[in-house]
């Protein structure tokens, strides 16, 4: 019984003697505080994104998975970008029809005669 006694005594002095240790005990101050992990490369805020931008896009991860505000603004950003390129391509296609039914037309058109101006 005294050797149990002895053990659970021991035990307790061995886990508070590590507890103190790991909260700081030593030089009377406690752990530094640990400032989250935050998303270190960005999308580039001066110029659109590129395919290289979203490969090394890295999220940190948080005690859930990964910060939600990173997640969103990541996508947010992507979502904006993908719906600027949308509306330029429709205006490209647009004038390319413009273009295609404008050299149609003209192809369809008789070319002027040489002998018509001369009179």
């Amino acid at each position: 019984m005294v050797m149990f006694l002895f053990l659970v005594v021991a035990l307790a002095v061995v886990v508070g003697a590590v507890t103190l240790a790991v909260v700081g005990g030593g030089d009377n101050a406690p752990l530094p505080e640990a400032a989250p992990e935050r998303l270190q490369d960005s999308l580039p805020p001066d110029r659109p994104v590129s395919r290289v931008d979203v490969d090394r896009l890295r999220f940190p991860l948080a005690a859930r998975g990964y910060r939600m505000a990173d997640v969103d603004d990541a996508l947010g950003r992507l979502a904006a970008e993908l719906a600027e390129r949308d509306v330029r391509i429709a205006e490209l296609e647009s004038a390319l029809a413009g273009a295609r039914a404008a050299a149609h037309r003209s192809l369809d058109k008789p070319a002027p005669h040489p002998e018509d101006d001369q009179r």
